[in-house]
């Protein structure tokens, strides 16, 4: 009988912990989406029919994704992928080669930082 007691409480407490993860889990993509919806509105106001994502993927590294339709009816997807290192900041769009990039766009970049995590934290982080 102990057994199977064992055996029951076991099972639950798998069940629990993975359904904890899966909503821990289900939370943070929820999250990180809306961040990347808010942080795309970090470069203006977002023309019709756009689609803007600016987001922190970790420590290093952020995402500029932007899709759209073209004059040609044609759906165009653009991915800028920029890594911070200690000796400076890397771009690669497209999945292409990194290439460093000038101050005048690591400084845009930095701004742009700065003005998403203020949205970020005032919009989705303060609950006051």
């Amino acid at each position: 009988m102990a057994l199977i007691k064992d055996l029951i409480d076991t099972i639950s407490g798998n069940l629990f912990a993975k359904n904890q993860a899966d909503r821990e889990n289900k939370l943070y993509r929820s999250l990180m989406r809306h961040e990347a919806k808010l942080g795309g509105t970090v470069f203006g106001e977002i023309p019709e029919g756009r689609r803007r994502e600016f987001f922190c993927l970790d420590e290093y590294t952020w995402v500029w994704h932007e899709e759209w339709t073209n004059e040609q009816g044609q759906h165009k997807v653009m991915t800028t992928r920029y890594d911070i290192r200690p000796s400076g900041v890397l771009k690669s769009q497209n999945g292409s080669h990194y290439q460093p990039v000038s101050d005048k766009e690591a400084l845009r970049l930095l701004r742009a930082t700065r003005l998403y995590q203020d949205k970020v934290k005032k919009e989705i982080y303060t609950f006051a």
